[in-house]
């Protein structure tokens, strides 16, 4: 691999300064796109040239733009498939795929995604129609390879998103056999948030002196800084009120809400539904056709919350989530910033939640090193404090409220048997009544207490010792308040 391109050698102010096609660009003003990114900048003009590429980049950077763009821009029309694009996930395939031909729709480019759970035959039939671009998971391509449905299945550039991803998932053989279906002569692209040694062997093994390029924060994972990152300190039973706490008093416009298991998605996500949230879950255990709805819901704002998994929220690619809840610590540093990643995209910024109880805190902390994530400790919001920001947001929508003729017909009614601010105390008493803000006065624990709780794990790392818990109720004995 040559040495590491850095974003000074190369500085493309306009997505015009790289001389792509007119009806690409078309594409790319159509989706609102102004100034390209550090990984386009730095990834277009080289995959332009033709070379192959090992890019590392987060998610959330920009990564399809700069690998289809170029990679459509070579399109020739031919009438096959000219592009391939492998993904680890049936989600990110669709969301590729959609991507992509919303950018190429102006050059007449066709796209299709090809994973499990989709009829077969559909899938060949749409390829042999003209699509120029297919996005697929590795399984699902392999078994139409292997069986000999696509024709002269002859891509002239392949590319690997997410590679680390599909590493994690077990798909490195898959790939390993993939790649002897397709041409030697090919260009290879590809694109993997970190770069692990598997990753590094394979990259020897299917491209041809690549470029490599590497846009992520030095000093390793690291998340993103237009993300707030904030955790709570409460106890396990405290878990769900906290949550619905912070939901009320965050407001968020689309959160992301991980949990540890399939069977915790479910029963959070009943518990929010049942309290009136518009919520839905998303896990491995579920058909494709309901993973397809909860996404879609999500996407177009039928639902506010997704609960979901690791595995789950895999490849999910939405830029306009403005919250992610971490309803459980995540295992490692690489988890908690692909997690993080899910918000704070195309340069909005984000909000990111983590509930840890004090037996976590260790986790939290190594997290907190590895991964350089600038947490701030807060309190959970009490009840009045919620209640009151409720009030100041009630009376901001009161004021921007468009005034139609029926209420001005209406008031006009009541002001004949009630007085003017009898009206006015009554109508806001019934909006108050409907605030969600509910549950315990006090949730988890004060500033004071995380502080003597830090101070004391320092004082046992550095003389060596470990705290002993009550046998009875294996955890730390709550602090008086």
């Amino acid at each position: 691999m040559t040495p590491e391109t850095t974003a000074d050698q190369m500085q493309h102010q306009t997505f015009d300064d790289f001389g792509l096609r007119p009806e690409i660009l078309n594409g790319i003003r159509e989706a609102g796109f102004r100034a390209p990114s550090p990984i386009q900048q730095e990834a277009i003009p080289i995959i332009l040239e033709g070379r192959d590429v090992v890019a590392r980049a987060q998610t959330g950077t920009g990564k399809t733009a700069a690998f289809g763009l170029p990679a459509m821009n070579a399109v020739k029309h031919s009438n096959s498939v000219e592009v391939l694009v492998i993904v680890p996930t049936r989600e990110l395939a669709s969301q590729v795929s959609d991507e992509l031909y919303r950018l190429g729709r102006y050059d007449g480019i066709r796209t299709v995604a090809v994973y499990g759970g989709q009829s077969i035959d559909r899938q060949v039939s749409l390829i042999r129609r003209g699509a120029q671009v297919v996005t697929a998971t590795p399984g699902r391509l392999l078994d139409h390879l292997k069986s000999k449905r696509l024709e002269s299945f002859n891509p002239s550039i392949v590319i690997l998103d997410e590679a680390d991803e599909m590493l994690d998932m077990g798909f490195l053989d898959d790939i390993d056999q993939i790649f002897k279906y397709l041409p030697e002569e090919r260009q290879t692209l590809l694109f993997s948030a970190t770069v692990p040694p598997a990753i590094r062997q394979l990259a020897k093994k299917i491209l041809k002196d690549p470029v490599s390029l590497d846009v992520t924060p030095k000093g390793g994972a690291t998340t993103n800084v237009d993300i707030t990152q904030r955790y709570y300190v409460l106890e396990e039973r405290e878990r769900e009120e906290a949550l619905v706490r912070l939901i009320d008093t965050e407001s968020p416009n689309k959160a992301l809400i991980f949990c540890r298991t399939k069977k915790e998605t479910d029963m959070l996500c009943t518990t929010l539904v049942s309290r009136g949230y518009a919520a839905s879950s998303l896990h491995g255990d579920m058909q494709q056709r309901q993973r397809n709805e909860a996404i879609e819901s999500f996407k177009k704002g039928r639902i506010d919350l997704l609960i979901a998994t690791d595995v789950a929220a895999r490849g999910l690619d939405i830029n306009d989530v403005t919250h992610v809840f971490n309803y459980h610590i995540p295992f490692d540093p690489e988890s908690y910033v692909h997690r993080v990643g899910r918000t704070g995209r195309a340069g909005r910024k984000g909000t990111a939640i983590t509930l840890v109880t004090p037996l976590e805190f260790k986790k939290l902390t190594r997290i907190m090193h590895t991964s350089g994530a600038p947490l701030v400790y807060e309190e959970v919001p009490t009840i009045n404090e919620a209640k009151k920001q409720y009030q100041n947001e009630l009376l901001g929508k009161l004021q921007h409220q468009h005034i139609d003729e029926e209420a001005v017909e209406l008031l006009q009614r009541l002001e004949e048997e009630v007085d003017l601010s009898q009206i006015a105390c009554k109508a806001l008493s019934m909006l108050l009544d409907r605030q969600p803000v509910g549950g315990p006065s006090r949730i988890g624990f004060s500033s004071k207490e995380v502080e003597r709780m830090m101070h004391r794990s320092k004082r046992r790392k550095s003389s060596g010792g470990k705290r002993r818990y009550n046998s009875r109720s294996a955890r730390p004995r709550r602090y008086k308040r």
